[in-house]
């Protein structure tokens, strides 16, 4: 057996808020909760689950999703519905453009709690 990712938990100020913009901007559902959990399914085995942390502030992290390509427009479209700015880079200096890393297309943008999200269409080549 090989090792696969299951679920991560991704800390939020408002799991609520945090779920349902990821699963709007990537085309998803969120979950029922899970204990203090509120999973968004990936459908490919793995489970982000939101988790509702208000004591102290949130550590920014960076998550990627590879995406369909005939999906791609579509998440971008939403980004720009909802008002959120997206980057061809992760430094966030090239607003409203897109990659085109290893022959497919990509963005980043921060989720409500400024976690630095990526969907790309082509996974990255490693040497």
């Amino acid at each position: 057996m090989h090792v696969q990712l299951n679920h991560t938990a991704v800390y939020a100020s408002d799991r609520h808020l945090s779920a349902e913009f990821i699963a709007a901007i990537l085309g998803l559902k969120v979950g029922a909760p899970f204990g203090p959990f509120l999973p968004v399914d990936l459908g490919n085995g793995v489970t982000l689950d939101y988790y509702e942390k208000r004591d102290e502030p949130i550590q920014a992290q960076h998550y990627a999703f590879l995406v369909p390509d005939e999906e791609f427009d579509a998440m971008i479209d939403r980004l720009e519905a909802v008002g959120v700015t997206y980057y061809a880079d992760p430094g966030h200096t090239e607003p409203g453009r897109v990659n085109d890393l290893f022959g497919g297309r990509g963005a980043y943008f921060d989720d409500p709690d400024g976690h630095n999200m990526e969907i790309m269409t082509r996974p990255y080549a490693r040497p």
